[in-house]
């Protein structure tokens, strides 16, 4: 008696259920090291002269472009980012705040595609990370204690920052979308 084996087959989804796919977390994870790498040497020989990178929120703006990030999907790269920043950061747990805001804002213009392809890493990066410096001298002064006025002596430093960290992301977005394929 002849009996007939059929070869049993498996399938999987190539779209991940998860909320936050592996490979999106470990773009973020390479991108986070490199960042926090760079802050802490050419961010900090940078500073002498005025410009302040921070390479921790070029990171996580390069992740949302580069995966397209939801709004939820951003939320969690700002707070993963802002971890890590809590480890060079001058107060404390404000950046939990202020990078849940940029992250926000970076993936609503991502989505928007404010500049058109070829700008908007260039023009999201430098409104996040405006918007991420403005926040964070703001509320930094208040919670310091001093005048708000105050705030207004880091304006250039939060535009040059803004302006770094735009450069950067416009150079590295093209060919990390490349090198990841999409």
């Amino acid at each position: 008696m002849a009996t007939s084996v059929e070869a049993r087959t498996v399938s999987a989804s190539a779209k991940s259920a998860s909320l936050v796919d592996i490979k999106s977390l470990v773009l973020l994870a390479i991108l986070l090291a490199a960042g926090f790498i760079l802050n802490m040497t050419l961010g900090n020989a940078l500073g002498i002269v005025g410009i302040k990178p921070q390479f921790i929120i070029a990171a996580y703006a390069l992740t949302i472009i580069l995966t397209r990030a939801n709004l939820l999907q951003a939320a969690i790269y700002a707070i993963v980012s802002a971890a890590v920043i809590q480890l060079t950061t001058s107060i404390p747990g404000l950046n939990f705040v202020t990078e849940l805001v940029a992250a926000l804002l970076m993936s609503a213009l991502v989505k928007a595609n404010v500049g058109g392809s070829k700008a908007n890493p260039l023009i999201a990066a430098f409104l996040t990370t405006l918007v991420s410096g403005a926040l964070f001298a703001v509320l930094g002064t208040v919670l310091m204690g001093a005048e708000l006025a105050t705030a207004v002596v880091k304006v250039p430093i939060v535009l040059g920052t803004a302006v770094f960290n735009a450069i950067v992301v416009q150079a590295l977005y093209f060919p990390l979308k490349k090198v990841l394929g999409n």
